[in-house]
């Protein structure tokens, strides 16, 4: 017979090319799948078997028979034993007797034949005897001391798997720990002999000469970089690289040094613009030498960035989870310092970089840190943000800081530093201050006069110039309000931020730290609150003062907000805030020359916001009775705040004048004047003089006395008792800020006597007279006798 011929034949290479991509990963996967299983299977029997080996090296079985008996003694002390436990056989039923020596026929897993390959529980053919495989194994006892046996790869034959092992070397261990304490010995003299001991002195020397050098690495990095930034973009990474300095001598300071040099250089050299990635339709254009070099500039230049905010984040995070690293090349103590710096680093970059990328990033790494346990880095980090609020024109900036913030506070359940709250007092969000940006920022273009035209230019020339410069108006004017619309809907979306956040705290959290700074970011925006809101913001905060709960300085916060929101849109309200003036009057003897002193600027501000804006809706008894409580108040309060509060007083004069009738001494209507009145109209300030200016006339600050006699002499405009410009052009607060004592210093400062007369500095003995001179000398000259003292005849002449 022909034999059968294999069609499965063996598939061309063509075919083999036409086979899918997808088949041949299937079918390599399904190959490897194998392969693993089997691997595993013959894993796992390899463990089993050497378990095996073990525990049958480890129990060795108890021969039923001793054929040498060699120990007959210990043979008969075990079997007396056995003998004392078991049970007599008298006791015992036949069925059990019979059970018992069944069992007993019965070999166990120790007396198994390891050399056959059947499980350890495969069931008994019926003919096989156990005593006969019981008999395979060799019945010898060990006299010898037991070896130790290596366990080698087992081999694999027909019957089965058949285990190897293989005496271990028995080694003398007295030997073996000589010759190593011999080995150790000679490796601590060489490492001596080749690393000598340096001093202290010494070792700084190197080290200050290492510093030198990577100082010297920087500084040339730093420069070529400078020079040409398009060309030594590449040395940005190996100027990066430096972060992770090893040498455990100079690693701090050298990390610090290319933080702080990396910061400047990226302030340096990033561009006006904010970096977009490139599209695949831009990579795929063909582009000039110059684009190309200019794009692989700005890929460099952000990918290098990114990582270096990636290191400063991560030198943040490692101070604040004060775990060593394996290298142990920093110590725990030197994290503080290396995250000062970087946090430093990080809010250089958000002042001076806010349109460049990732600013979204550093935003989110400097909010947390406003909140933070070290006072320093709080500070520092609330401080870059008050200067971005400052200088920030247009508002993107700042519109995404406060985003974050209101979202943390939010977050943290108003459980933050107060400080958080008070950066908001730093925003530029005013009407005056939007139209001044918009002029800054647009700033008009001048045109060439008819004249100047007709000078330099042709009929032609001047009628395409007409034309351009119609066109340029119309772009210009296109421009500015295009960037003044986007600039009022940033405004708008931020102040909602910022009033959302206010009324959350206090609605919620009243008796919270942050309701000062609250309370002063209303009285700064109150002009600006949505008119609807007006109604229950007077009710709360009137409720606030009178819960008591507030602290003096508080209470005058709600005050001065409560008449913003009145001075502002609320004038068309018919709203009565006397109860905000009588609270006001009644606890202005609350302030003293202590603790209180600085609460006078605050006083000052609601002063001019209640009575001089609003002086139309303000009484003339109301108008004596502050003028009189405050010339009262002059007296007990520091120097600045007596000027600040006598400047007041010449305003409140200048605003109302009938109230110069407090400077006569008859009195103008019945009553009589009661100061501890809290009711402002009602105290009689009518029946009252001014007698506290001649007090302040004798002050010994020399300005307070120029008011005090300018106020006496009913505060003139012009003749010998007015006040100089520079004195009555600045208005009370600022007064007060400018003859602060805050510097513990007298201000202005006190100036020396210079006495014309020199007096002749007298010398020894012409101080005396000369008879006292004499009775000295003689007195001196004279020999020391030992006379007793008689004081009786002195007192004798004197009693008669």
């Amino acid at each position: 017979m022909k034999a059968r011929r294999n069609k499965k034949q063996v598939p061309s290479f063509r075919k083999l090319l036409k086979t899918s991509k997808v088949k041949l990963e299937n079918k390599l996967k399904n190959k490897q799948f194998k392969q693993q299983s089997t691997l595993k299977k013959y894993r796992k029997e390899q463990r089993k078997l050497r378990q095996a080996v073990k525990d049958a090296v480890s129990k060795k079985p108890i021969p039923l028979e001793d054929p040498k008996e060699k120990r007959p003694g210990k043979r008969i002390e075990w079997e007396e034993e056995e003998e004392e436990e078991a049970l007599p056989l008298d006791m015992m039923d036949e069925d059990d007797l019979q059970l018992m020596r069944d069992l007993g026929q019965r070999a166990s897993f120790l007396t198994r034949d390891l050399s056959s390959s059947e499980p350890v529980h495969a069931k008994k053919r019926k003919h096989e005897s156990i005593i006969e495989k019981y008999e395979k194994i060799p019945r010898t006892l060990q006299t010898a001391p037991e070896k130790e046996l290596i366990h080698l790869l087992p081999i694999k034959d027909k019957s089965g798997i058949i285990p190897q092992t293989r005496e271990k070397p028995v080694i003398d261990s007295n030997k073996d720990e000589e010759d190593q304490e011999e080995e150790k010995g000679l490796e601590e003299e060489i490492i001596e002999d080749s690393i000598p001991e340096l001093t202290l002195e010494e070792h700084l020397v190197e080290r200050k000469k290492k510093l030198q050098e990577k100082k010297m690495h920087i500084a040339a990095l730093a420069s070529a970089i400078l020079s040409d930034p398009e060309s030594n973009v590449k040395k940005l990474k190996e100027l990066r690289s430096m972060l992770m300095e090893q040498d455990p001598d100079v690693a701090v300071t050298v990390r610090k040094l290319v933080v702080v040099s990396l910061m400047e250089l990226f302030k340096d050299i990033t561009p006006s613009y904010k970096i977009r990635p490139l599209t695949e339709a831009e990579k795929s254009t063909k582009i000039r030498k110059e684009t190309q070099k200019l794009r692989e500039f700005e890929e460099g230049l952000v990918s290098q960035y990114k990582f270096y905010l990636e290191n400063l984040e991560q030198m943040v995070k490692d101070w604040k989870q004060r775990k060593l690293k394996k290298s142990n090349v920093v110590s725990l103590k030197a994290y503080k310092g290396l995250a000062e710096v970087a946090v430093k680093s990080l809010c250089e970059l958000l002042v001076a970089l806010p349109h460049f990328n990732f600013h979204n990033n550093i935003i989110v790494l400097i909010v947390p840190l406003m909140n933070d346990m070290s006072k320093s880095i709080s500070d520092m980090c609330c401080e870059a943000v008050k200067k971005l609020f400052k200088q920030d024109k247009l508002g993107q900036a700042s519109l995404g800081v406060i985003k974050v913030i209101s979202g943390f506070v939010k977050g943290r359940n108003y459980d933050v530093r107060p400080e958080m709250l008070k950066t908001f007092l730093c925003l530029r969000i005013k009407e005056v201050e939007v139209k001044k940006d918009t002029e800054d920022i647009n700033k008009p273009k001048k045109f060439m006069t008819f004249k100047e035209k007709r000078k330099t230019l042709s009929r032609m020339q001047r009628k395409w110039k007409k034309a351009e410069e119609k066109l340029e108006r119309e772009l210009r004017e296109a421009e500015a309000s295009e960037s003044t619309e986007k600039k009022l809907k940033l405004h708008t979306e931020t102040l909602n931020i910022v009033f959302v956040t206010y009324f959350r705290i206090l609605k919620k959290a009243q008796k919270s730290p942050l309701l000062p700074a609250v309370l002063e970011g209303l009285a700064k925006f109150a002009h600006l609150i949505n008119v609807e809101f007006f109604d229950d913001l007077l009710v709360v905060l009137h409720s606030l003062i009178e819960s008591g709960d507030l602290s003096y300085r508080e209470s005058l916060h709600c005050v001065q907000t409560a008449f913003h929101i009145l001075s502002g849109q609320g004038d068309v309200l018919n709203i009565d805030p006397m109860k905000f003036y009588t609270h006001l009057y009644k606890t202005l003897f609350k302030l003293h020359a202590g603790a209180t002193n600085e609460g006078v600027e605050i006083v000052l501000q609601c002063l001019d916001v209640m009575l001089t804006k609003r002086r139309k809706q303000v009484s003339q008894q109301r108008a004596l009775a502050f003028i009189k409580r405050l010339s009262t108040l002059a007296l007990h309060v520091l120097p600045n705040a007596s000027i600040g509060i006598l400047a007041t007083n010449r305003t409140l004069m200048h605003t109302f004048p009938k109230t110069d009738l407090l400077l006569d001494n008859e009195s103008q209507g019945s009553g009589v004047f009661l100061p501890e009145l809290d009711e402002p109209e009602y105290c009689n300030a009518q029946n009252t003089a001014l007698w506290e200016l001649h007090a302040l006339r004798r002050h010994y600050h020399p300005v307070v006395q120029i008011f005090a006699a300018h106020l006496i002499a009913g505060a003139p405009s012009e003749g010998s008792r007015a006040l100089k410009p520079g004195l009555s052009r600045r208005t009370a607060a600022e007064l007060f800020e400018t003859y602060s004592m805050a510097a513990m210093t007298f201000n202005p400062p006190v100036e020396p006597l210079n006495s014309k007369r020199k007096d002749k500095v007298l010398q020894g003995d012409s101080f005396l007279n000369e008879d006292l001179n004499q009775l000295i000398k003689r007195h001196c000259n004279e020999v020391a006798t030992q006379i007793p003292l008689d004081f009786t005849k002195y007192l004798e002449p004197s009693l008669r």
